[in-house]
């Protein structure tokens, strides 16, 4: 029996693909199985788009949207990411405030996952589905975990490979005062030794202000590895805001670091992940998160491209 025969429409032919476990397929796959010409695949593909059976997130790429997630019209993007980045060759992680919910240390899920690359794309709009790609070089020696979906392995930044691009990407996670919520809550996960690890394919001011960070957050037990590699990597000073001005900014020796910001404190007596950060000279934490965390934040624009 052919092929053809077997697949008489392209409606069964996903459903048998679904059948088999495989949720992704190309527009030239149907055709080869269908034995049609392209544009009769392009419009078969089209009307079962319009009935929300499948979806293309990217251009000659296309999931089957099973029927829990049709309401969304797109499979949730950690499920098509692997099969997607396998098809393109390309090296990836997801990062950000979305590897730091994997680890449990993100408060609400990302409105879009946060894929790194080493050069950037257009974000994806698949449905209800979005996803933000960043770049970033190096991206093939950054640690990472994978995590089981129900449609392959995802490639996860470590939490100290986390750690590290929160504070180099700032901007694409809230704001530092989101990142310094995030980074009390990441930290049990954070392995010290690793973490010096991880920050040799960072640019070293992302160390610099990475360490300073964890230690007023009371987390010094993670930074001693972390402090001997700036002391050792570290040319020059940094700015812990690099767009704000440095004038009568205060110089931090352990850190090598212009202090050009107010810095935040633990309240009293509270310990562990769920310690309560108070404001000096501003408010943090939810309660807070439209406003500035450090005076002239506002300036700090972009964060530095990656190294």
């Amino acid at each position: 029996m052919n092929l053809a025969s077997r697949h008489p429409s392209a409606r069964q032919y996903i459903s048998d693909l679904a059948a088999r476990g495989r949720y992704d397929f190309s527009p030239r796959e149907v055709q080869s199985e269908l034995g049609v010409s392209a544009d009769a695949v392009k419009l078969a593909l089209n009307r079962l788009s319009k009935q929300k059976l499948i979806a293309s997130p990217s251009r000659g790429f296309w999931v089957i949207v099973p029927p829990e997630y049709r309401s969304l019209g797109c499979p949730p993007a950690d499920q098509f990411i692997p099969a997607l980045m396998t098809r393109l060759k390309l090296p990836y992680y997801v990062g950000l405030l979305s590897a730091a919910q994997y680890y449990g240390a993100a408060h609400q899920r990302p409105q879009a996952l946060s894929v790194v690359l080493a050069k950037n794309r257009p974000p994806i709009h698949c449905g209800m589905v979005r996803v933000d790609f960043v770049a970033r070089k190096r991206v093939a020696e950054v640690p990472r975990e994978s995590f089981n979906t129900p449609r392959g392995a995802l490639q996860v930044s470590s939490p100290e490979a986390t750690a590290l691009d929160l504070v180099g990407y700032a901007e694409h996670a809230g704001g530092l005062n989101q990142v310094a919520t995030v980074l009390s809550e990441l930290a049990e996960k954070i392995d010290a030794e690793k973490l010096a690890a991880a920050a040799e394919t960072t640019p070293v001011p992302w160390a610099q202000r990475l360490g300073y960070l964890l230690d007023h957050l009371g987390l010094s037990a993670k930074t001693g590895a972390l402090k001997a590699y700036v002391r050792k990597h570290a040319r020059v000073s940094a700015d812990l805001l690099p767009k704000a001005p440095r004038a009568r900014a205060r110089r931090n020796k352990d850190w090598r670091l212009y202090v050009n910001g107010k810095v935040i404190e633990l309240l009293p007596g509270v310990h562990g992940k769920r310690d309560r950060l108070r404001q000096s000279g501003f408010l943090a934490g939810a309660a807070s998160s439209k406003r500035t965390w450090f005076a002239g934040a506002r300036a700090c624009g972009k964060s530095p491209a990656a190294g």
